[in-house]
């Protein structure tokens, strides 16, 4: 029950603040109070599912051994508020004379261990109705009940010798032999004659052998019968059952909040209405639990304001960490939001009203939609739906198409977050355009980040730490290099990037292909596309200073050139 209630407050993250705090407010009881939490705990584990019983019983599914469970539980719902504080606790029963009253009836009416089937008789007690012990001593006790019989009639009749037997053809009968014909009583009625006897039978034993051959069906239709009566009745209480197993599953969900706080030493949030985050120290929960027991989760701070710090823009190389960094803080904010301690040494968190995310690479061709259709219709919706109390993460836009067209779109949205008053939400956005930091000059609110990694000999090693900035480098074929990529395309790469790097338009021509490893030092020249004459030309452009020159000698140098060309 629990686990399910957990999903619904997940997908359905709270948006009062009272509400938020109430909730915190019981996870800080159970926090502080160890003993309540795990009494509260070992009784919780031999709790039912009661919700789903309630289904069975509404459905007529349930059976008997079943009713005794929801009997264990009510009575254990009764403990585990004995054992708290209601008001801190946020546990106190309902409708709690109804209860009591259900645990009577099954208490009364169902057998301490009655069969999983009710055709199975011997659900209900001897007490619970007065045809029951009847039917039931006639149904397994009719030896005794004819022995009774033979031994009232031998007094009566005085005939030591006289017997009750039983056979196929005519039932049940007492037999007397010829000795004592004479003290057979009117009553009797003479069905056979053998040759030292007579066999008789009589009113009230036909009467009874009605009964004993039809006891069983007829107990087992009266314990059907009781059984869905019982059954009825217990259905009318389905709703209070399930308001008090709704209590015990968010009591379930409290205590392993508080013990989860207290394990990995998560801290209360501080809620408020603002469009502020500042977080000290963050954590994220999942991936700091699967660590290996020898390493520690680096911690990372996150501040972000609408008025100041509104969006920060996340460069480094791939594996380093800014995906998590940014699932980290959503993490965090959702958390909150559902009333959880977080993992942090403090946190501030201004309430928000959607976190929105445009992480990973998926596609819907079954639709039509690749990749890149995909990934714009989710930036779509982003940019449609977000508002200033919203967190936007937003995981490399602009990936599947070129270059440019991407840096541009990724550029105008940035540009679009914050200059629209409408969306200027809380946003992360982590990228490996590094032209993008340039927007943290033309705009006010846009902060660059970077992930911390420090060079030795030919290895990078990844901090994991974020710190003000922007990287220069994305270390993309390092990452090749550690996937298993071949040598000689991580070199190749290594020489391509060296030619790009140093030129705006510097790319491998035919004449210089990827060729064998052992003539990678000899064929390491990178061509030009431009001619050498153009290479000149551009040499000379690029030593005029334009900023000390007077007009007469600009063009003076615009006529050279025009000659050169």
């Amino acid at each position: 029950m629990g686990a399910r209630l957990l999903k619904q407050w997940i997908f359905q993250p709270l948006l009062s603040i009272h509400k938020i705090n109430a909730r915190l407010d019981i996870v800080s009881y159970f926090f502080e109070n160890t003993s309540c939490r795990q009494a509260a705990v070992d009784k919780l584990k031999q709790l039912t599912d009661l919700q789903r019983l309630c289904a069975k019983i509404s459905s007529g599914k349930v059976n008997p051994r079943e009713l005794n469970t929801l009997r264990d539980s009510l009575n254990l719902l009764f403990d585990i508020e004995s054992s708290l504080d209601p008001e801190k606790a946020g546990f106190s029963i309902q409708a709690p004379d109804k209860l009591r009253d259900l645990i009577a009836l099954i208490a009364a009416a169902v057998t301490d261990n009655p069969p999983v089937n009710i055709n199975q008789g011997n659900t209900f007690r001897d007490t619970y109705h007065p045809d029951i012990r009847e039917l039931r001593a006639i149904a397994f006790g009719g030896k005794d009940y004819l022995l009774e019989l033979q031994e009232k009639e031998r007094r009566r009749l005085n005939i030591p010798k006289l017997k009750i037997g039983y056979n196929r053809v005519f039932g049940y009968y007492i037999e007397i032999t010829h000795v004592h014909s004479e003290k057979v009583p009117a009553d009797y009625i003479r069905k056979q004659t053998l040759t030292n006897s007579e066999r008789y039978i009589t009113p009230e034993l036909k009467e009874y052998e009605e009964r004993i051959l039809h006891a069983e069906e007829d107990l087992l239709e009266l314990e059907t019968r009781l059984y869905n009566e019982l059954v009825e009745i217990i259905s009318a209480s389905i709703p209070s059952i399930q308001i008090n197993a709704r209590q015990a599953a968010g009591l379930d969900i409290f205590t392993s909040f508080a013990e989860l706080a207290e394990r990995c030493e998560w801290v209360r949030p501080g809620m408020n209405d603002t469009h502020r985050l500042d977080i000290k120290a963050g954590r994220h929960p999942v991936v700091e639990a699967l660590l290996p027991p020898h390493e520690s989760y680096v911690p990372n701070d996150h501040f972000i304001d609408t008025d100041s710090d509104q969006i920060l823009l996340i460069t480094g190389p791939n594996m380093s960490g800014k995906s998590t960094y940014l699932r980290q803080l959503a993490l965090i904010v959702l958390m909150a939001q559902i009333g959880c301690y977080v993992p942090a040494d403090t946190a501030d968190i201004g309430l928000v009203d959607k976190i929105f995310t445009r992480v990973g690479a998926s596609d819907n061709l079954a639709f039509g939609e690749s990749t890149f259709l995909t990934e714009m219709i989710e930036t779509a919706n982003i940019l449609n739906s977000a508002t200033p109390a919203s967190l936007i993460l937003l995981d490399e836009i602009g990936r599947g198409t070129s270059t440019y067209d991407g840096l541009s779109i990724a550029w105008s949205v940035v540009e679009y977050l914050h200059n629209q008053p409408g969306i200027a939400a809380r946003t992360l956005f982590a990228t490996h355009y590094h032209e993008l930091t340039d927007l943290e000059s033309i705009l006010e609110r846009v902060r660059n980040y970077n992930v911390q990694v420090k060079e030795y000999r030919d290895r990078i090693l990844f901090m994991r730490k974020i710190i003000p900035g922007s990287a220069d480098k994305s270390y993309g074929i390092y990452v090749a290099q550690m996937a298993g990529v071949p040598g000689d395309v991580v070199r190749r790469a290594n020489e391509i990037l060296h030619n790009l790097s140093g030129s705006d338009h510097m790319l491998p021509d035919s004449d210089n292909v990827l060729q064998p490893s052992q003539e990678d030092s000899a064929r390491a020249v990178q061509l030009s596309i431009f001619s050498p004459e153009e290479e000149v030309l551009r040499k000379d452009i690029s030593h005029i200073d334009v900023n000390n020159m007077t007009p007469v000698e600009a063009l003076n140098a615009l006529n050279e050139l025009k000659k050169k060309i």
